[in-house]
């Protein structure tokens, strides 16, 4: 009887030491759904250059940027005729500012402009959380206009457009060529603001 119960009390405790074994390698797993991880992104140095062409203007812009000519039409209501259409790349942080530039010629086509810009920029509302506008009055180097940051996934997180009022106007766009992820982009997004901001301030008509 007493080898019985010795028996029945080895199983017994065998049983007892598996359940806890299992219960605790089973408590590891963590089966709820983890966040996003994204790669870690090396930004450049700071640092400036004074855009010099035949256009009637100049600004600084970084170093690490490239300005060409676009050759490509672009979709919009009225900008798609100008001529004068130039890309700022940040290829190391793989965004594109594009450019527009116009010769006011009228009132008419001034106002056009205007509104094409704030069309342009409204486009985005489908996918934006909210639109900022905020005035641009640099008095000292004759530049004026608008400044909308876009919030949420937008495409384009950032528009603006320049303008003495008389002669010249110039339109600028910022995309990032990836899926429109806020969260993904956001370091970077804040790094190319500073440049823009740095374009503006630095922004002249000859």
């Amino acid at each position: 009887m007493d080898l019985k119960r010795k028996t029945s009390m080895r199983i017994f405790a065998v049983l007892i030491i598996g359940l806890l074994f299992f219960s605790a390698c089973g408590g590891s797993n963590d089966y709820s759904p983890k966040p996003r991880g994204y790669f870690r992104i090396v930004l450049p140095k700071k640092e400036y250059r004074e855009f010099v062409s035949n256009y009637p203007f100049t600004f600084k812009y970084p170093v690490y940027a490239v300005i060409e000519k676009d050759t490509q039409t672009r979709i919009a209501p009225k900008l798609v005729s100008m001529t004068n259409l130039l890309n700022m790349q940040f290829k190391q942080l793989n965004g594109t500012l594009h450019l527009s530039y116009e010769t006011i010629t009228s009132k008419k086509v001034f106002d056009e402009l205007v509104e094409d810009a704030h069309k342009l920029a409204f486009k985005n509302t489908v996918k934006a959380t909210d639109i900022d506008q905020g005035n641009i009055s640099i008095p000292a180097h004759k530049v004026y206009g608008i400044y909308y940051t876009i919030g949420g996934n937008a495409a384009s997180s950032v528009q603006f457009f320049l303008t003495d009022s008389v002669k010249n106007y110039m339109r600028g766009a910022l995309y990032f060529n990836t899926e429109p992820r806020l969260d993904s982009i956001q370091p970077v997004l804040n790094f190319v603001k500073q440049d823009i901001n740095m374009m503006i301030s630095s922004f002249k008509w000859k």
